[in-house]
């Protein structure tokens, strides 16, 4: 099984993963898209890996217009659960006309939550 969860980084995601992997069961899949911040991430999916529950952490990006043509997805994590999850992430991301979806594999746990950091660092600087 594969559960997306979505909600306020910190404590409320560690409170779902606690409640929720109780359901679980070995080879199951996490993913938060909570846009966390890349070291509580690596606990966390330290914490899941000894139940064989495996973690992405993604980071995701796109906003108002993401959220009607797709956003950008920044998932990190072990690549056989990505592998998993690429068609579905794929049909959810943005369709860029000469690349494909907006979506890719950035590497092991924690890669994603810090792309999307250094992202928003450029976006913010950009804004300024």
């Amino acid at each position: 099984r594969k559960v997306v969860i979505l909600v306020q980084a910190g404590k409320p995601v560690d409170e779902t993963i606690s409640k929720l992997s109780g359901y679980m069961e070995p080879g199951d899949i996490i993913i938060d898209g909570g846009n966390e911040w890349f070291p509580n991430s690596i606990k966390r999916a330290d914490t899941l890996t000894p139940k064989g529950i495996q973690f992405i952490g993604m980071g995701i990006s796109g906003g108002e217009e993401g959220a009607r043509n797709g956003p950008s997805l920044m998932p990190g994590g072990p690549k056989q659960a990505y592998d998993k999850l690429a068609p579905i992430f794929e049909k959810v991301a943005a369709q860029v006309p000469r690349t494909g979806p907006c979506v890719g594999y950035l590497g092991p746990i924690g890669s994603g939550n810090y792309v999307k950091t250094v992202h928003n660092g450029i976006e913010y600087g950009d804004m300024q």
